[in-house]
């Protein structure tokens, strides 16, 4: 439906038998491929790429006024009012939560994080190696308990002073109510962070108004995977966040003037972003925006719900599948993870490229402890593999889709599991030789 606008669709890639077929990219949650009109965009502003801001030369001031005019168009995409909140530009979601972990130090002090166990390790290390947290507990299909955000707001009485929570799992694709969780949030004086990686490129987004009790305090995402990867993320937080204090990277672009004895620093979000900045990230993010925003993200959300559903239905008829999903297309973005009884998942994953050119990822995909919790990963055997790091990890094969995944890609994937699947005692006599990752 939209793989005229996807790059790179028809590279060939080889087989173990030396044949060679399209490329089949079911890893779009790690990473997407770009858009060609961001290919053509970076292509065409290169001509006009300069230093920005105090540069007089007209290819500075080209640059500088489209780097400054970004933001809104950030904010816009986002519905995040300009005279409340500022984007500021990041290498990835990663980065922007680090880098808000280090800037609410003087709000959160002795008080309490909230996290959840359904964390990707990016919204979960950064707090734990600051603060205090506690964790937010998932059900049994891996759903987020808002009892238990509920309960653990009232037993600290005031002290939560942010609730970090996915928008959307990057290991199930289930999409977390982030407004109710916020109304809850803000009811015990609790800000929310939300870590949009997973959910910003596939559903949309609506930050609301700041009277709203339901609205969302700080979005952080990354544009490698919103089909513009060059290095560049956001972080929108309100602008009063960065009065105070300096940012953890300082140095040219952050400062209004320096003395030997003094520092006055830039207004945000001039002085949290220090180094020559990566324009042409900010040109492939802002042509992604628009180009998405034409596609119309209902649109896209819908038909990538349209491709889960599809699949969840034909892994049904896989022998030996194990399926960690609730079958709720409508509240997940397109993820599904799954394993062939018998057989690792590493395996898989090394059989569907060398002998169908799918791209998968499997293990844990930097969410442990709620892998850990879907596939009930004891304390004793954690203990194991903390002695011997040769034993096989627990994890699972993903599956995960973007927006240019059709139909008849699914029919290959699922015709090589069904064949792996029958033959689960042969496929672990050929590839018996794998890493335990």
């Amino acid at each position: 439906m939209f793989r005229k606008y996807i790059h790179g669709l028809n590279t060939l890639v080889p087989l173990e038998d030396g044949n060679k077929v399209p490329y089949i990219n079911f890893d779009n949650a790690a990473t997407t491929p770009p858009l060609v009109s961001v290919m053509d965009k970076i292509n065409g502003f290169s001509y006009f790429y300069s230093s920005i801001h105090r540069g007089t030369g007209y290819k500075s001031i080209i640059s500088s006024l489209f780097y400054d005019r970004s933001r809104n168009i950030v904010l816009d995409f986002v519905n995040a009012d300009p005279r409340h909140y500022t984007a500021i530009f990041v290498k990835n979601t990663t980065e922007a939560i680090n880098k808000i972990s280090y800037r609410l130090k003087d709000y959160i002090k002795d008080g309490i994080v909230l996290s959840t166990y359904m964390e990707h390790h990016s919204n979960d290390l950064p707090w734990r190696t600051k603060y205090n947290v506690d964790y937010v507990d998932v059900d049994e299909k891996g759903r987020l308990s808002l009892d238990h955000l509920e309960y653990l707001l009232r037993k600290y009485k005031g002290k939560v002073k942010l609730v970090a929570v996915t928008g959307a799992s990057n290991v199930t694709g289930y999409v977390n109510p982030i407004h109710d969780i916020a109304k809850i949030a803000h009811r015990y004086g609790s800000k929310i962070l939300v870590d949009g990686a997973q959910l910003v490129p596939h559903h949309p987004v609506d930050m609301k108004s700041v009277d709203d009790p339901g609205h969302i305090d700080f979005l952080c995402f990354s544009a490698h995977k919103m089909y513009a990867p060059f290095g560049i993320g956001v972080l929108i937080a309100p602008k009063d966040t960065f009065t105070e204090g300096f940012s953890d990277i300082v140095g040219g672009g952050t400062v209004d003037l320096v003395t030997p004895k003094e520092v006055i620093w830039s207004p945000p979000p001039d002085k949290e972003e220090g180094g020559t900045p990566n324009l042409l990230g900010v040109v492939a993010l802002i042509e992604s925006i628009e180009v998405l925003k034409k596609l119309d993200m209902k649109k896209i959300s819908n038909y990538e719900k349209s491709l889960t559903r599809y699949t969840l239905e034909r892994l049904k008829t896989v022998p030996n599948i194990i399926l960690y999903d609730d079958g709720d297309v409508d509240n997940k973005v397109s993820i599904v993870s799954f394993n062939l009884d018998g057989i690792y998942h590493g395996t898989v994953a090394s059989i569907l490229s060398l002998e169908g050119g799918i791209g998968v990822r499997n293990g844990c995909f930097c969410a442990q402890p709620y892998v850990q919790r879907l596939l009930k990963v004891s304390k004793d055997q954690i203990e194991k593999y903390k002695r011997d790091k040769n034993l096989q990890r627990p994890g699972t094969v993903r599956i995960s889709y973007g927006m240019y995944n059709d139909y008849k890609e699914i029919n290959v994937l699922i015709e090589l599991l069904k064949h792996i699947g029958n033959k689960i005692d042969f496929y672990n006599k050929k590839y018996k030789s794998l890493p335990p990752y």
